[in-house]
């Protein structure tokens, strides 16, 4: 009997599948609305706009000009980026990952450590005159597969892109395709970047992993070796804050609503968001218009969108140590494989529980709104911004605050108290503590130094030559750059290309900036000439002889194809693209991959804590089937797939297999699901 006969005939004899929507098992109890449904990743190709990779390394002529090599690239980058000159790490951070958990986890096996993947991060501000690249750029390379993952932010659409450079290597031709995001979206839930949590042991950060990359005596594209957690530490604020950019995008579109009231809103939302980055970040007390244009009316439309709250996905992925208890490294192959496996407790695939929730009637929601847009509007216009508000507010009359100061007992410093709250002390020709009017308190400075306020205002300086043995009047002296601010901002509103870019659309933070240096009386830069870059998917480089859902299957293998094409159908090995091929070699694909899919598949029938692997489809993605993982683990489907396969290797062994017994010697000693040794 053939082994197609008799997977026919097993499983005819056991019962009758009818493709059909499912018995769905009762649905848990629904839990608050998801920022980002880890189960609808969008379209795979920008709604609008492109990437920030694309814009780039556009060569002007609607194709890319990726620089080779890794260095190279590093170099392009370099002068975007503003450095801090109180630190000594470089503007784009880079750490070695041997041994991760990227889908690229096994590209270099058995030589993790000769080619161990790359992840850069841009966390720096940028150069006058640079695009916004904060937060917004991350690269994965992985040298034996000669591949760049890229995720990078696309403004016009408000979400992160996913993208794949193949041929990236010496000689090569670097092409630029856009990702399948199931396959992304898959560990990505947030439709963001993820990292790990603390003490990042996958990283060179790990003294052990650092003395192996050492012991290989490669150079690894200019990154250093041995590093401590300083560099991880930043990628880990980094991935922090760009996780935080879907839910500001929802606050803005959604929680501020459509017509001349969400226009009002995100108005508001935008000028206070801009004097919280002329502040550093330290927020003036609202103001009574900001309260009836933006406070009230969005917390009644988000009490009444999500009325219990808008749950944040998760970001951070639980600290891996892969040489845990590893004294030296193992001779054999096969050991050397297993330490390459992911138990389902560290691995992305699984679904992660919310890092938070944003709630409208928090006491600190409005405060994360606006600090949510500021993250938008700090792109490489802003000393234009700054100077041009220095500029307006020189033309307005100068703000004098006037406080008296008595002496503290015992010491040389003075109190002062001035009108609205305003609280100032000095001591040693130092002001150690400022407010205004209940503003956060500025951080100490001279006497005769400026300082920015919360409010906006510019302190030009403290006038305290009445004093008298501490005691006496004081005068603070303003430049009233909130008033310039206030003026352009109503002129913008009010303008009707202000009122394009305050609509219900993504936040334009660029253009937004650049409308307020127009109102401010600068003149715009120079858009960036030649052709943007074709957006292309990628697909298949050769495309099935059969299409998979337009011609009858087998019905014992038809399963596959409807849930497990949308990851396992395309141009790459990572994962494996077991389908992809000619309809009558599928059966032996799935012949070569039947240890993995049965591990797989048998997974969902366990309880989280007893498996050893995640289960496929991974739970996260269940919803877009119709399905939720209690019901997956009891359906009929999941069970022809997994009766498929345990016959091939029933049929292969002569025995009745056991993921256990497969388990045994570790999942990455099975064999690969490509005979090329994709995992």
């Amino acid at each position: 009997m053939t082994i197609r006969r008799a997977l026919q005939s097993m499983l005819l004899a056991a019962f009758v599948i009818v493709r059909a929507p499912l018995t769905v098992a009762a649905e848990p109890a629904p839990m608050r609305a998801w920022v980002v449904d880890p189960a609808a990743p969008g379209p795979h190709m920008p709604p609008v706009g492109v990437s920030l990779f694309d814009q780039l390394f556009a060569d002007g002529r609607g194709g890319h000009m990726v620089p080779f090599p890794l260095d190279t690239l590093l170099a392009r980058l370099d002068p975007l980026l503003a450095r801090d000159g109180a630190s000594t790490l470089p503007p784009v951070k880079p750490v070695l990952i041997p041994l991760g958990r990227s889908l690229q986890r096994t590209a270099a096996a058995p030589d993790y450590f000769r080619f161990p993947r790359v992840v850069l991060a841009v966390d720096a501000p940028p150069a006058p005159g640079a695009p916004l690249l904060k937060d917004r750029l991350y690269i994965g390379y992985a040298e034996k597969s000669a591949v760049l993952e890229v995720i990078s932010y696309n403004e016009a659409a408000g979400r992160f892109e996913f993208q794949l450079v193949k041929d990236y290597r010496a000689g090569g031709q670097p092409r630029v395709f856009y990702a399948n995001r199931n396959i992304c979206f898959a560990c990505h839930q947030n439709g963001a970047p993820i990292f790990s949590r603390a003490l990042w042991d996958e990283t060179n950060a790990n003294p052990a992993i650092a003395a192996r990359l050492d012991a290989v005596g490669r150079r690894f594209y200019g990154i250093p070796t041995g590093r401590g957690v300083d560099l991880p530490y930043a990628i880990d604020k980094g991935v922090r804050r760009a996780n935080l950019f879907a839910l500001s995008q929802r606050l803005w579109r959604e929680g501020c609503g459509p017509g001349d009231p969400g226009t009002a809103c995100r108005a508001g939302l935008f000028a206070a968001a801009v004097r919280l980055r002329l502040a550093g970040g330290r927020a003036g007390r609202p103001d009574a218009a900001f309260d009836e244009a933006v406070a009230r009316p969005l917390r009644s439309r988000a009490n009444q969108l999500w009325p219990d709250g808008l749950a944040i996905g998760r970001s951070d992925l639980p600290n891996r140590n892969p040489l845990q208890g590893v004294t030296c490294w193992p001779d054999a192959l096969p050991a050397q494989l297993a330490l390459s496996h992911v138990p389902a407790r560290f691995e992305p695939l699984a679904p992660r529980p919310p890092d938070a929730w944003w709630r409208a009637d928090a006491p600190e929601a409005l405060a994360e709104a606006v600090a949510g847009v500021a993250e938008f509007v700090a792109d490489g216009q802003w000393p234009r911004v700054e100077a041009a508000l220095a500029r307006r507010a020189g033309s307005l009359p100068r703000g004098v605050l006037a406080l008296d100061c008595v002496p503290q007992p015992a010491s040389r410093a003075s109190r002062c108290r001035g009108p609205g709250g305003t609280t100032l002390d000095l001591a040693d020709g130092r002001i150690s503590r400022l407010s205004l009017a209940g503003e956060p308190p500025q951080p100490a400075f001279a006497l005769g130094e400026a300082a920015r306020l919360a409010g906006g205002d510019w302190l030009e300086r403290v006038d305290a030559r009445a004093l008298k043995a501490g005691a006496g009047p004081l005068q603070l002296r303003l430049r009233t750059d909130s008033r310039a601010l206030a003026s352009a901002m109503d002129a913008l509103a009010a303008s009707p290309e202000g009122a394009a870019l305050l609509a219900d659309r993504p936040i334009p933070g660029a253009a937004l900036v650049t409308a307020l240096l127009k109102m401010l009386g600068e003149a715009p830069p120079k858009p960036p000439q030649g052709v943007p870059p074709t957006p292309r998917l990628e697909t298949p480089d050769t495309p099935p002889r059969d299409a998979p859902m337009g011609t009858p299957q087998p019905r014992p293998l038809a399963a596959f194809h409807a849930w497990c094409a949308a990851c396992h159908l395309s141009a790459e090995q990572f994962p494996p693209n077991f389908l992809q091929g000619p309809r009558d070699e599928l059966e032996a694909r799935l012949r070569q991959c039947a240890p993995r899919i049965l591990v797989r598949l048998t997974m969902a029938r366990r309880l989280p804590a007893a498996r050893e692997k995640t289960p496929m489809p991974p739970e996260s993605m269940l919803p877009a089937f119709g399905i939720h993982p209690a019901a997956w683990a009891t359906s009929p489907e999941r069970a022809e797939m997994e009766a498929v396969v345990a016959t091939m290797l029933r049929l292969e062994t002569g025995r009745e297999p056991d993921p256990d017994a497969l388990l045994a010697g570790g999942y990455e000693s099975l064999r690969p699901c490509l005979a090329t040794g994709a995992h």
